[in-house]
């Protein structure tokens, strides 16, 4: 199956399809499944970057990271959830902020700051604006976040709910910037914010998390009950001081088993994305709970999502592969994953392979080298890679998203350096909540 809607204008559709409700129907589609009862082997890959590989990640990280800057605000720190590829600098002139794009964006000003991308003393500045501005300024309730708001009132859109996953990805730019900068002042925000979430609170009495709430209606009927990009959020509520849940919760969500190409893994029929969120700050490599590894967990659901796409030989080829949640021709769809028997159309999503780049490092570097080489004239603009592109056709996205930005930076700096991942898991409470949760070193 497969959800679309178009790209509208602001007036017709205020309030756009996003990842979630795409997944939210795939989800009441799926039925029940089963949990996996067995472990999943670790298996150390080396991987030695070689020099024309350093080129492309730092090519990529620097115009993604650009983004987060030209496409924040000055005043309040937002980030805007997508804007056009040719501006030339510009600030796009839509203005709806997304949360999670903001929270990619701190984390992104983080990496730029360790690789000179920007003066120092503005990007510090530029963090400080964003923290006090989300704890004194931002519409919250019980501490979290609207998902789209206004960029520079911080006004939510209509129809926009309070985002339990949105809200976590902020907290985890929020605390990545805790960690890395040595300022008592971004220090004291980050802390205040992240200490001001009520967990249980968006419990709303069950035992797994709602995956919101609006105003109007009160909790959504969604909730995060099995597994996706999901970890996050329980381990952020385990890890904190103030309003901390039972890390019994980490048994109540269920982690289906799928069966594609020889490969068997936890995943829902769900994009990619659903096994790059949570990874890009929580470090699970060499750690296992009482059910899995999911970084190896990770490894496999890439290399199932690339044979998934070469079994349609009509569009895809080990020099063109990759679909997660995006744009196409016909608006923004959330693809499904293996095996659902959709029909993909030949779109090709770059932050597929990049959101992927820790868990198979030669398939993904070289995707996006071929994705560069050959299309690069359309496909690859001011802040990288455009969002989707359609080769056949010859359709290239005038649009980046945030998000899709944000985990192609992240993920590409851990490839290089590992720093997202170290400096992230220096905050206690990040390490404490995977302990809690019951993950040991694996050897």
């Amino acid at each position: 199956m497969n959800y679309l809607v178009a790209l509208d204008s602001e007036e017709a559709n205020p309030r756009p399809l996003t990842r979630r409700d795409a997944l939210r129907m795939i989800g009441a589609a799926a039925g029940a499944c089963t949990v996996l009862p067995g472990s999943l082997a670790f298996a150390s890959r080396a991987w030695k970057p070689r020099g024309e590989d350093e080129s492309l990640l730092d090519d990529l990280e620097h115009q993604g990271c650009r983004f987060f800057w030209e496409q924040g605000s000055a005043d309040t720190g937002q980030v805007l959830d997508r804007s056009r590829c040719d501006l030339g600098g510009a600030c796009d002139p839509r203005h709806m902020a997304s949360i999670a794009s903001t929270g990619f964006g701190l984390t992104a000003l983080c990496i730029a700051d360790k690789r000179r991308y920007l003066p120092h003393d503005a990007i510090v500045e530029r963090v400080r604006t964003t923290l006090n501005w989300h704890l004194n300024q931002m519409p919250e309730v019980h501490g979290f976040f609207y998902h789209f708001t206004d960029m520079e009132t911080g006004v939510p859109f209509r129809r926009t709910e309070l985002s339990s996953i949105d809200t976590s990805i902020l907290l985890c730019g929020v605390l990545t910037a805790k960690a890395h900068f040595n300022d008592p002042l971004i220090k004291s925000l980050a802390q205040q914010i992240y200490e001001r979430v009520d967990w249980p609170w968006m419990l709303n009495g069950g035992d797994t998390f709602s995956m919101g709430w609006h105003p109007e209606t009160g909790f959504l009927k969604s909730r995060w009950s099995h597994y996706c990009e999901l970890m996050m959020i329980y381990l952020l509520a385990f890890g904190s001081p103030s309003h901390p849940v039972s890390p019994e919760l980490w048994n109540n969500f269920s982690r289906p088993v799928i069966h594609f190409g020889g490969y068997t893994f936890i995943s829902g029929n769900d994009p990619l994305f659903t096994h790059q969120y949570s990874q890009a700050w929580f470090d699970f490599r060499h750690r296992r709970d009482a059910y899995a590894n999911y970084f190896e967990n990770s490894v496999i659901a890439t290399q199932a999502h690339k044979a998934y796409c070469l079994s349609h030989p009509e569009w895809y080829s080990n020099d063109c592969w990759g679909v997660t949640a995006s744009d196409c021709q016909r608006g923004y769809t959330g693809w499904e994953g293996p095996p659902t028997g959709e029909k993909l159309d030949g779109t090709v999503v770059p932050s597929a392979a990049a959101g992927s780049l820790p868990f198979l490092p030669a398939d993904c570097l070289d995707v996006l080298r071929a994705m560069r080489e050959k299309w690069g004239g359309q496909s690859w603009r001011r802040y990288g890679f455009v969002d989707a592109f359609h080769p056949a056709s010859r359709w290239y996205d005038t649009d980046v998203l945030g998000i899709n930005q944000g985990i192609s930076v992240l993920m590409a700096e851990n490839l290089r350096s590992d720093f997202v991942w170290n400096t992230f898991m220096r905050n206690p409470e990040c390490a404490r909540a995977m302990h809690l949760a019951g993950f040991r070193n694996q050897a």
